[in-house]
């Protein structure tokens, strides 16, 4: 399986720099879509409901501090076979050009991160998991 560093990889490469919070986006995006249109997740990395939407600590972990990011030196693009890109190529088409902000108001709207998140004040920090079951009932229910 690819990990969440060829997702990113990947991405970066074919959309050019952008905000990690959009990168953060964009990957999570890519696992949810994944999980509906192929039946299996991207990567085995754990997506939290954070403050400002989903977020994958282990991308975190390499672009803090950082607001742009231009490249991923973690990945490997060659790790990903041609349908996982297929699936990553057609979340691009929808979601690449959406700004971040755009994307975490979305992800804000959407059962995963709220559910994930309930209970919980507005802005608190949370390392909730948004489960990938979450994930596939949601958007497998939009197509």
């Amino acid at each position: 399986m690819a990990n969440v560093h060829d997702v990113a990889c990947y991405i970066l490469k074919k959309c050019g720099p952008m905000t990690a919070m959009k990168l953060q986006k964009l990957v999570y995006y890519c696992q949810a879509w994944s999980l509906v249109w192929d039946d299996e997740p991207l990567f085995s990395e754990k997506i939290e409901a954070w403050a400002n939407g989903p977020v994958i600590p282990e991308l975190y972990e390499k672009h803090k501090g950082m607001f742009q990011v231009n490249t991923w030196t973690e990945g490997k693009c060659k790790n990903l076979t041609d349908n996982q890109k297929e699936t990553i190529d057609a979340v691009l088409g929808v979601y690449g050009d959406k700004t971040s902000q755009w994307l975490s108001d979305l992800t804000h709207q959407e059962p995963p991160w709220r559910d994930a998140r309930a209970g919980l004040p507005s802005g608190s920090r949370s390392n909730k998991k948004i489960s990938r079951a979450a994930m596939a009932e949601y958007y497998g229910s939009l197509t």
